[in-house]
This record gives C-alpha cells, structure tokens and sequence, in this order.
C-alpha cells in the first residue's frame, strides 16, 4: 500500500498514512458519537490518528480505537458545554437529521445549517 508523511502539530511530529483512506464524513457534517451523550460538527479529518500518544494512551485500551482509520476534529456540545473533540471514525454515526449544533466557534468556520449539515465559508475554502 502507498503511504504518504505529513506533520501533525497535535503530535509534535510526522505521521505514516495509507494515501487512500476512506473518510465516511465530511466538512461540515453533524455527527454523534456512538459511546458517549455528544454531538458536533466535523471541522477538520486526519487519514489516520494524528494526536499525541498521552492522548492515546489515556484512552482505556478496552475502548481504544485503532489507529488505522480517520480521526475527525469536531465542535462538539453535550448538554452542558461546548469544546473541541477528537473522534475515530468507528465511534460516530451521522446525525444531521438532529437539527444544528449550538457551538460558540460555528459563525467562525460554517455558513448556516441546510439540509442536516454545515457550509464552510467561502473565505475558508482554498
């Protein structure tokens, strides 16, 4: 399998990855995670995990996911904040028949919410 490097500035340093990876979400999809009570928006998806290993490791190894598969960067809310999360791809599912996600950085990065997902803004795109 080709592999490609890139730099992860969560890590501190370059990451190995499959040049084909398949991302079942995309930019500006509402999502929730299939453990735990929260939801967000997909912000930004990394081929494969690209955080730190304390990071890693502080995941209980019962529940940790594999490396092997994408991470995705979410503004995530639950019932009592807002924050930023960092997910597997095998620990979300779609949700953007929920409605929106009430996030204060939202305005920032995406247009308004249609059709169940987020637009990024256009002086956001290449």
């Amino acid at each position: 399998m080709d592999r490609a490097t890139f730099f992860s500035p969560q890590a501190g340093r370059n990451i190995d990855a499959p040049l084909k990876m398949r991302a079942r979400f995309g930019i500006g999809d509402v999502v929730r995670h299939r453990m735990f009570d929260f939801r967000g928006v997909v912000f930004d998806i990394d081929p494969v995990f690209a955080n730190s290993e304390e990071w890693y490791e502080s995941i209980p190894a019962e529940v940790r996911p594999h490396r092997e598969q994408p991470f995705y960067h979410l503004l995530a809310e639950n019932g009592d904040n807002s924050y930023v999360a960092y997910v597997s791809q095998q620990n979300l599912l779609s949700d953007g028949d929920g409605g929106p996600v009430d996030h204060p950085s939202l305005a920032e990065l995406f247009e308004d919410f249609k059709n169940g997902r987020y637009r990024l803004r256009r002086s956001m795109t290449h």
